[in-house]
């Protein structure tokens, strides 16, 4: 009777391994490509590819291929720009509880494979995006250069600005989905650049104050480090005041969307200045991070949904 119940054991724990190991690959895949960053950033380039078909009165099944290879080659640059940035920050990462158990701090990915995967991953999604236009390819570079180069490489160990060059990076996305139906300016696209590089500050502001300990701890001059709470405060409300007047550049996309678009602003604004008053500011900057989310997934799907052929 034991020695069944042992060899069952060995059996199943056997068994049970495969799965565990596949688990904590996939896991660990996700990790290196920041799926949370990609997948957010794909939301944002397939709003501007669905209002640059809006407004160029196309169709969304006409255009199905280039919708596919938009979508495959933005994820693919925004993952190798994302993989690159965990290649090159590995000397810092182990510092922070949210980086540390990243694979290329464990060592469960090398260096060399991620580098590999970094260069690979971006050269095949511009490749793609070629196919679509030209321009599409370029801005997708621009994006990845700024986010690899200028702020992962440059500016985030040496000023309190590198949130700023970042956000450069993180607003490409919808140029990169307009760009691909249409080449052509369009205040639609500049509009959905500016909110997503205003946008970025205050988010990264408030996060970045969450995690100051962490940050100082790791070398990194983020505002709240360098120049203390009061300060960072500042800047984000400043840069949440920026984003009122957007809607009124959007005006194209309806009354509706201006307007909830206004509220959400002004609740933002709200609670931004609530913060020269409040005792905990951790609890703040949570609050500030948690309503930047919300803000940014209720007004990129907003902008789909009053544009769908039943409202438009």
């Amino acid at each position: 009777m034991n020695e069944v119940d042992t060899s069952s054991s060995q059996v199943i724990s056997n068994a049970a391994l495969p799965k565990e190991k596949s688990t904590t690959l996939i896991a660990d895949f996700k990790a290196l490509i920041k799926i949370g960053i990609v997948n957010s950033n794909l939301i944002t380039a397939f709003t501007g590819f669905w209002l640059a078909l809006h407004f160029t009165n196309a169709s969304l099944i006409a255009h199905w291929d280039i919708l596919l290879l938009t979508m495959a080659g933005s994820a693919l640059v925004i993952a190798g720009g994302c993989i690159l940035n965990n290649w090159y920050d590995v000397d810092i990462d182990p510092v922070m509880t949210r980086t540390k158990s990243r694979p290329t701090v464990t060592g469960n990915i090398s260096l060399n494979t991620a580098l590999l995967l970094g260069i690979g991953s971006t050269a095949v999604g511009l490749i793609l995006l070629l196919f679509t236009t030209v321009q599409a390819a370029l801005i997708a570079f621009f994006g990845w250069f700024v986010y690899v180069v200028l702020y992962t490489m440059w500016s985030k160990r040496r000023y309190t600005l590198n949130t700023a060059i970042g956000s450069f990076s993180g607003a490409v996305p919808p140029l990169i989905g307009w760009a691909a139906v249409d080449p052509n300016l369009h205040i639609v696209p500049v509009g959905l650049f500016l909110v997503m590089f205003i946008w970025q500050t205050p988010h990264f502001l408030a996060l970045a104050m969450k995690k100051t300990k962490e940050y100082k701890a790791a070398g990194i001059p983020m505002l709240p480090v360098v120049h203390g709470f009061n300060f960072t405060k500042r800047q984000i409300v400043v840069y949440i005041a920026c984003l009122l007047p957007l809607p009124f550049y959007l005006a194209s996309l309806g009354t509706v969307f201006v307007v909830i678009a206004t509220l959400l602003n002004i609740g933002w604004l709200v609670l931004g200045i609530r913060g020269f008053f409040v005792k905990n500011d951790l609890k703040w900057a949570n609050m500030i991070f948690i309503y930047s989310l919300n803000y940014l997934t209720i007004l990129f799907l907003l902008m789909v949904v009053v544009t769908l052929p039943v409202f438009s």
